[in-house]
């Protein structure tokens, strides 16, 4: 039979002095599969004491890493896997410092340090940020593994010169190193390390190599009788089992899962049978396929042929599937989560048996209003959860929205989805514009990052059609390529249109789709809110006059008026003759 990976483990965490606990950790080892593909994970965080959010912080680290890393794709290896997941983690913390106190005073935000180790394969992988430390135990001593991020200004005072939440950017401390059963691991907070002496640590380690439980309640309990005024946390982990090597396994070490080859109808694939093709681009195939295994239909995504020499391409096409798995929506397409480890790269999808909202409104080409409220509410939905995780999708279009048997709404295709943090694989000065020319935000075409208000623009473009059958600023998007381009653009009414549009829509309208992302909604519920009921400020605007609102018929009608007049002169000069 073969071997697979075993732990034991023992976890204690106390407030210790303090009023409330600051501190969070988990361990995680996966069911089936994701033991061999994934490995083992612990993790430890430590949330700042000045701060009255960062039990807050410390949790959602935690949980971020133990859940969103078994999310990850298994051709990312393990450093690349936590680092994305750290960075994000990042990022959201960071945004949440900047809404609350923490935006004049770091020391009262979304801070805490973390320290986590994953265990695969015979590898430890090690990744610190902070003062929270990871140590090996030898015998009657400890072997310190991470370095303390503390900058010491006195015997008295110090500070943090790294954790999550604190800046806009992380520095992530990683190292790897080689285990062997019987190995043993101690994750502790400052609130422990710093008050018990590493002999006293081997020494009760050692008498309770049965039961780590009550040496890790043990060392916690001594930090606090040698006068530790912070919280007590500490984490004890023994390797008593090693997996047996496999070339699959040797495979992932080298490098990333291959290529899976051309899919054809009636081919099986992975423990998938082939459908038929549904779609086919330059960048990537999606196939309608039957898990063998539960007789359910899926959508396998691969890279297109044309794509298989694009390393950045490659190395970002796991990432649709990830953002896929950290979303929770029933307006966002989701993963399926196959119980087999994959030998290839690939993405699998949930089937939505429906229609595109492009072919919808080739269906529908005068929709009712009622009607387009709903969709455009649903995918206002789908895009919150993105921008919650503080993830853009940037190619909302009507090919990538859904609308199934049932009437609902889903958001798919992720591959220009953004995740705040996490670098873009193309080099700078080379990276591709993030989706459709019609539909994107001007910003993306001057070369400036997109925000949620990008996306919203989108959203307001496929209103704006769905009602009309045309585009607020025709082509005239795609052709920006300076910021007096962007001046330049004019929004043509809807209710040129569509007379029975009322002037609030269209006004609504008309600033979710405006050139400048500052004036346009803050947020999506506020578009979604003015669709649905008359905004006092559009009733009370006067009318715009034609020269605004059409500056190209205000000069063709003065064109029109003044040969009128040239010829009535030419006639009454003829008659007087």
């Amino acid at each position: 039979m073969a071997r697979q990976l075993k732990i034991s483990a023992g976890q204690y965490s106390d407030k210790g002095r303090k009023p409330s606990n600051q501190d969070f950790h988990g361990l995680c080892v996966p069911p089936g599969p994701q033991l061999r593909t994934k490995g083992i994970a612990v993790a430890l965080a430590d949330g700042i004491s000045s701060s009255d959010v960062s039990h807050v912080a410390a949790a959602a680290a935690v949980r971020s890493l133990l859940e969103d890393y078994y999310c990850t794709s298994d051709a990312w290896s393990v450093r690349t896997s936590v680092e994305r997941v750290l960075v994000a983690t990042n990022s959201w913390l960071y945004a949440q410092t900047q809404q609350g106190q923490g935006r004049y005073d770091k020391d009262r935000g979304h801070v805490c340090t973390l320290s986590a180790m994953v265990l695969k394969s015979a590898t430890a992988h090690l990744f610190h940020v902070g003062d929270a430390r990871i140590y090996q135990v030898h015998d009657a001593t400890l072997e310190q593994l991470t370095q303390d991020h503390r900058v010491r200004v006195s015997a008295q005072q110090s500070y943090l010169a790294r954790a999550l939440g604190i800046d806009r950017h992380v520095e992530i401390d990683y190292r790897s190193l080689p285990v062997e059963p019987g190995d043993v691991f101690l994750l502790a907070t400052d609130g422990v390390h710093e008050h018990v002496s590493p002999g006293f640590v081997a020494a009760v380690i050692a008498a309770h190599c049965g039961d780590l439980e009550a040496a890790a309640r043990e060392i916690g309990e001594e930090a606090y009788r040698q006068g530790s005024p912070d919280n007590l946390t500490v984490q004890i982990v023994r390797i008593d089992e090693l997996p047996d090597a496999e070339a699959g396994e040797l495979h992932r070490r080298l490098g990333a899962l291959p290529l899976p080859p051309l899919l054809e109808p009636r081919m099986e694939f992975d423990g998938f049978r082939i459908v038929r093709e549904l779609h086919a681009s330059h960048r990537s195939h999606l196939h309608l396929a039957r898990d063998v295994g539960t007789d359910a239909l899926v959508v396998l995504k691969t890279p297109s042929v044309a794509m298989r020499d694009d390393a950045a391409y490659l190395d970002r096409f796991p990432m649709e599937e990830w953002v896929a798995r950290r979303i929770r929506s029933a307006h966002v397409l989701q993963p399926c989560l196959s119980t087999r480890p994959r030998r290839f790269l690939y993405g699998v999808m949930e089937y939505v048996e429906g229609r595109t909202l492009a072919q919808w409104m080739i269906d529908h080409p005068s929709p009712d209003i009622e009607t387009v409220r709903g969709i455009v509410e649903q995918i206002a939905r789908g895009l919150r959860a993105f921008h919650r995780l503080e993830m853009l999708h940037q190619d909302l279009r009507p090919h990538n929205v859904m609308i199934d048997t049932t009437g609902t709404v889903k958001i798919i295709d992720f591959g220009a989805a953004r995740v705040a943090g996490i670098a873009e694989a193309s080099p700078a000065g080379q990276q591709e514009l993030p989706g459709t020319p019609q539909y994107m935000a001007p910003e993306y075409l001057l070369g400036e990052e997109g925000t949620p208000r990008s996306d919203l623009f989108s959203l307001g473009v496929i209103a704006y059609q769905m009602l009309s059958g045309r585009l607020p600023y025709g082509m005239q998007v795609a052709r920006i390529r300076t910021e007096a381009d962007r001046r330049k653009l004019r929004y043509d009414p809807v209710r040129d249109h569509r007379r029975e549009i009322p002037v609030w829509i269209d006004e609504a309208l008309r600033k979710a789709v405006h050139p400048e992302p500052g004036r346009r909604y803050e947020d999506l519920s506020e578009f979604v809110f003015d669709l649905h009921h008359p905004n006092k400020a559009f009733l009370a605007r006067r009318s715009l006059p034609l020269i605004e609102r059409n500056p190209v018929m205000f000069w063709k009608g003065v064109s029109f008026v003044l040969a009128i007049v040239v010829l009535m002169l030419l006639a009454f000069r003829t008659t007087a003759r």
